[in-house]
Formats: structure tokens, C-alpha cells, sequence
């Protein structure tokens, strides 16, 4: 009669998953091997555009991605050291700027130059696992469950294009509790369980914001010219970027790139030649200044503006 019972509370409860929560034990986790410190810097701050994230696997919700973004985007702007702007607000069609689900990141730099953007984001999601480990017998038993999350970012700059920074990461998280009759599939459990694996995916692109912000410092600040109107000359970066009263800045033209001879792999872009200095009077528009020539000539509209 006993084995009787004992067959059936297992048939019961086969397949099903209930979990005390109670008082849950939780462990989180960052592996990286590429730990950078952020450094204090009181030049303007430059603008980094965040891509809208990529997933190896088209089965999770685009939702993920979207608050993760957002999430990261508000941190980056929390720290005040660079203005990072969503994609959206720029209107760019990115859909032509895409090949085999990724972007064509060379061509997206230039068009986010073209923006006043000096750097471009991108952020995947390579992998969303589960591993669990319990006792090997009886109905109830003690389980670890370890969520991972597997996250890339990259930033290339949009002057060259070169890539700065590039980094994975693995975001776990242990939670120990008590199953009853463990018999899970992975998918279904993550499927069963969004609001976990949200704030994973948040948590592995914000663990990001740190080492962003030191590789935006190789990166280098400048602005353009945006329009010129007799003595008056609009730049497209003002006080939200930084810039004071008073400030002087050089005017620059591109300079030519320099590719090797051999392979013919792009080297780097030689410095323009310098055309004068401008001098900030004013502010206008959202992020946008009004500068008077302090010295040179022969400016013109898309003209690279750098600090003096």
C-alpha cells in the first residue's frame, strides 16, 4: 500500500515545478577580463549613439532589448560624461545599413558623423542559459539553479570607423531553493520566468557602462560647423555638450586617409590643416553654439571644430 502511495505522489507531481521563495538565496556573478578604470576629464562631452541591441536567437521577446537599452542609456547619461543618445532620435534608416541581422557598422559611423555623433554602440545577446544541480534522490529536493547571460558590446568611433572597444561578458546569477519533483525543460522555464531573465539582461549591459565611459576617453571630442551667417557661425554642439562662454576653439579641415600599400588596410586619417580659431558667444537651440572667427578664414559649413 505504501509503494502504492509513494507511486502516485510521484506521478503527481512529475513534471511540475513549484518553488519556495520564501527566503531564496541569491548570487551574482560578473566574469571580465577586461577591467578598465574611468578617469576623470572636465573637456565636453562627447555624444555616443546606442544602436538597438542585437540577439543571436529570434525566439526571445524584442522587449528585452528595448528596456535593456533604455536602462543602459539612462546610466550612461547619469555619469555626465558623454551624452548618449538613442538611435531613434536621430532618424536614421538603419534598416538599409544592415546585412545577415547585423549592421554594417562602417556605414553607420559615417552617418551618425554626419549627426555629430562621435561614437557608435553595440550591444548583443549571444547566449540566455540555464544550469541546475540538486540531490541526486527523493521527491523533494535541494536545487541551485545558475541563470546565465552572455552579452557583447562594441564601440567603434565615427571619425575612422576603428573599433575601440569590444568585450563579452557572462551575467550569472544563483538562486538556491526547494523543487518538488524537478522536470524542466530550459526554454519553458525561461519562457515562465521573464521577469528574471529582464533584469539579467539589464544587469549584463549596465555592468558595461563603466568601461564604455573609459574607452569613449580614446576617443576624440569635436564638433562642426553647422551653418554660416554673415559674422555669426552655428556650431552643432553647445552647452548640454559642454562647451562655455568664452571658449576658443580650432577650426580644422578632414584630412586624408592613409591606407598600407601592400594590404591595403586603412592605416588612419593624417590631421587637416588648421584654418583658424573660433570663439563661443552664445548658446541656441538644444545643443547648438554661436561663435565669432577669433582668427584665419575661409570657413565653411561641416567644418571639424576641436578644442584650442
Amino acid at each position: 500500500m505504501k509503494a502504492v502511495l509513494s507511486l502516485l505522489l510521484v506521478l503527481a507531481f512529475a513534471g511540475c515545478v513549484t518553488t519556495d521563495r520564501t527566503n531564496p538565496t541569491m548570487k551574482r556573478d560578473i566574469r571580465d577580463d577586461n577591467q578598465m578604470s574611468r578617469k576623470e576629464d572636465s573637456s565636453p562631452r562627447k555624444r555616443l549613439m546606442v544602436l538597438p541591441f542585437l540577439d543571436t536567437s529570434t525566439q526571445r521577446p524584442q522587449e528585452f532589448r528595448d528596456r535593456a537599452r533604455s536602462a543602459f542609456i539612462q546610466d550612461l547619461n547619469r555619469s555626465g560624461d558623454v551624452i548618449a543618445l538613442d538611435s531613434k532620435e536621430l532618424n536614421l534608416d538603419l534598416s538599409k545599413m544592415m546585412e545577415n541581422g547585423q549592421y554594417k557598422l562602417a556605414d553607420v559611423a559615417k552617418a551618425a558623423k554626419a549627426l555629430g555623433v562621435n561614437a557608435v554602440l553595440e550591444g548583443k545577446i549571444n547566449d540566455i542559459r540555464i544550469k541546475r544541480k540538486s540531490d541526486n534522490v527523493g521527491i523533494v529536493r535541494h536545487l541551485t539553479s545558475v541563470f546565465e547571460v552572455v552579452a557583447q558590446v562594441r564601440v567603434v568611433t565615427t571619425r575612422t570607423g576603428n573599433e575601440v572597444f569590444n568585450t563579452v561578458k557572462t551575467v550569472t546569477l544563483e538562486e538556491q531553493g526547494v523543487r518538488v519533483a524537478e522536470r524542466v525543460e530550459t526554454d519553458k522555464y525561461l519562457q515562465n520566468n521573464p521577469e528574471m531573465i529582464e533584469v539579467l539582461v539589464k544587469d549584463a549591459f549596465l555592468d558595461f557602462t563603466p568601461q564604455v565611459l573609459g574607452s569613449i576617453e580614446k576617443v576624440a571630442w569635436e564638433g562642426r560647423i553647422a551653418a554660416i551667417n554673415g559674422d555669426r557661425i552655428y556650431l552643432n554642439v553647445g552647452k548640454i555638450s559642454g562647451l562655455q562662454m568664452g571658449d576658443l576653439l580650432k577650426v580644422m579641415e578632414d584630412g586624408d586617409d592613409v591606407y598600407d600599400p601592400e594590404s591595403g588596410t586603412h592605416i588612419g586619417r593624417v590631421p587637416g590643416r588648421l584654418k583658424g580659431t573660433l570663439e563661443v558667444i552664445s548658446y541656441f537651440g538644444n545643443d547648438g553654439a554661436i561663435a565669432v572667427i577669433h582668427s584665419g578664414s575661409g570657413f565653411k559649413e561641416n567644418d571639424r571644430v576641436e578644442l584650442y
